[in-house]
């Protein structure tokens, strides 16, 4: 028997999809806790209107916001990342190839 881990999991080491996913997660929180700040704490100006949040009121509603966010941001990050990998990748290989 081989002690070769099976072909996905090599794919995934060979694209670096751990460092891929930490750089999605770090633009992710960066960019959430950068505008749950700037809004919370009015750095840029009041909130337009007068608005209710019930039950967790503004901060509690903007903390679920970023989170909803930074979640996003960091998938979208992190399969660009991917999707550029894995095109280099195939190029590299096709370039591989003997011409027949």
């Amino acid at each position: 028997m081989s002690d070769s881990p099976p072909p996905l999991v090599q794919l995934l080491r060979t694209i670096e999809v751990t460092s891929a996913v930490r750089r999605g997660v770090l633009v992710g929180a960066g960019l959430a806790v950068a505008l749950y700040l700037i809004r919370v704490f009015e750095l840029i100006g009041p909130v337009a209107g007068t608005r209710s949040y019930p039950v967790l009121g503004v901060s509690g509603w903007y903390a679920m916001l970023a989170l909803v966010l930074a979640v996003s941001v960091a998938m979208l990050v992190t399969a660009v990342i991917v999707t550029i990998r894995l095109v280099r990748l195939f190029r590299h290989a096709a370039d591989q190839e003997p011409s027949a």
